[in-house]
């Protein structure tokens, strides 16, 4: 869920975002279930028992380095007094909080993990969570579903390209007169070129690597290194066709692989390919 993403819960709508492949589900929306003009107030009410600090402050203590432990043991002291208050943004602010997150425009409002929107929403109402994860749980298969398809399409892609790739091998490289075993070497070693341009591994390299593991390196690449391995075979054949040596090629392939990765996951995601 790159983009924001809405559920309907019992005729409430709840929007939904993702951040560093963590889910993050709208504590407003979820409000607004109890009292549409108060949400704010809902929440404030939620946050200021202790119940509900030790769960946020357990959770923050379990995933954040950076949580403000000492801020947080003096906002617990003080819940259950009279006085006390506490609003989403005093506490992110104080404590260095990750879990809730205050964000503003137009789909604005207060965020929290999912594991932390679960427990609001089962102190608001048991059965609007049941049906909160059950919605939950439906659109994260769906997703499950269309990314297994899209990888299998790729998949598909990537073997239509082999056949090209190992097409122009047979045309270009491998000389008459030798025996299969001795053209299947040369396909394989042809295929790691190719693995060691993108995964930066032969395919031995990865078995040993992963003895527990079954079939080869490319079974367990991303949807976008099979993108770009895809590319590369095509790539790969026509340089064949130029009649470029495999030196060259593989640091051709490799700057072309780190681009093209660079383009579908940026910089973050770059040691995916390592340059050669």
């Amino acid at each position: 869920m790159a983009k924001n993403k809405t559920i309907n819960v019992k005729g409430t709508e709840i929007v939904m975002y993702q951040d560093n492949q963590q889910d993050f589900i709208s504590l407003t929306d979820i409000a607004r279930y109890r009292d549409a003009e108060r949400s704010d107030y809902i929440l404030q009410n939620w946050l200021r028992n202790r119940s509900t600090l030790d769960f946020i402050g357990l959770w923050e203590q379990f995933n954040n380095s950076d949580f403000n432990s000492i801020e947080f043991d003096g906002i617990k002291n003080m819940a259950g007094a009279n006085s006390f208050s506490l609003t989403p943004k005093r506490w992110i602010e104080a404590t260095n909080a990750k879990g809730i997150v205050s964000k503003t425009g137009r789909y604005g409002g207060t965020f929290a993990h999912r594991d932390i929107a679960f427990e609001f929403a089962s102190w608001l109402s048991a059965e609007f969570k049941f049906y909160l994860i059950k919605e939950f749980q439906r659109l994260k298969d769906d997703e499950n579903d269309r990314l297994k398809l899209n990888w299998n399409l790729q998949r598909t892609l990537s073997k239509v390209n082999y056949r090209i790739h190992t097409d122009a091998i047979k045309e270009k490289i491998i000389p008459y007169k030798i025996t299969k075993e001795q053209a299947s070497f040369i396909y394989a070693n042809e295929a790691d070129m190719l693995n060691v341009a993108l995964f930066g591994k032969t395919a031995q390299q990865w078995h040993t690597q992963n003895p527990e593991k079954e079939g080869n390196i490319r079974d367990y690449a991303e949807l976008e290194q099979l993108v770009v391995l895809s590319n590369m075979e095509s790539i790969n054949a026509v340089l064949i066709h130029q009649g470029l040596p495999q030196s060259d090629r593989l640091i051709q392939l490799n700057g072309i692989a780190i681009t093209q990765i660079k383009s579908l996951l940026g910089n973050k995601q770059l040691n995916k390919v390592k340059e050669i």
